[in-house]
């Protein structure tokens, strides 16, 4: 297995929780129009035009901005409780969309999972663990990208806010005790709780193929 492991100069910060509300669910494929330039109905930015290590990342972005309008959202209609509905139903066919019209796979992996099937492998947890050591020198986080077998992957930080905190701050002072009881019972093996501000609650893992030479 050929791995060429390096980390590209780029600065740009996850708010998974704060972003803007809607009276209802943003679609797909209405985020990404957004990206699209009006002469000629393409991107604003192709994979031809950037590095690997900024289509990676803007792969996630799009895919954080779609769930994060759609989790305020859900706050906004209904609490807390909204929240975990719709984390637990809506956000992995989410995730899962934004990859297919990306052409892309995403993940949002972790040290400490809610959802077992987001248990980070091996090497994820080695960029968990580094991207930890940056945030606690209080440096900008930079996409981690390997070269491993004709596929590209990068990995960049996902962060706590205040937002993240009311599901995954500390018991009965952060999290409610309503919204602590209904973890409980949708994640008997919830392991996501605890954090403060800012940080590593888990990374974003996005593998896409090399562009062709």
């Amino acid at each position: 297995m050929k791995k060429v492991v390096f980390i590209a100069v780029l600065c740009v910060s996850f708010y998974s929780c704060n972003q803007e509300k809607k009276s209802s669910y943003i679609s797909v494929e209405k985020q990404l129009e957004k990206k699209k330039v009006p002469e000629t109905g393409q991107t604003s930015v192709t994979a031809d035009t950037i590095s690997y290590a900024d289509r990676g990342l803007n792969y996630a972005l799009n895919t954080q901005a779609v769930l994060g309008k759609n989790l305020t959202t859900a706050i906004k209609n209904s609490g807390t409780s909204g929240a975990l509905a719709f984390c637990n139903e809506k956000a992995y066919p989410l995730t899962d969309s934004m990859g297919v019209l990306q052409k892309a796979t995403l993940k949002r992996v972790t040290d400490k999972p809610r959802n077992p099937t987001n248990q980070a492998n091996t090497i994820e947890l080695e960029h968990v663990e580094t991207f930890k050591e940056v945030i606690a020198n209080n440096e900008q986080p930079n996409p981690i990208v390997e070269d491993v077998d004709g596929k590209i992957k990068v990995f960049y930080p996902i962060l706590t806010n205040k937002m993240c905190l009311q599901c995954h701050g500390r018991p009965n002072k952060d999290i409610e005790a309503s919204t602590l009881s209904k973890l409980t019972i949708l994640y008997p093996e919830d392991k996501a709780i605890g954090y403060g501000l800012n940080e590593v609650r888990g990374i974003w893992s996005v593998t896409f193929n090399k562009s062709p030479k």
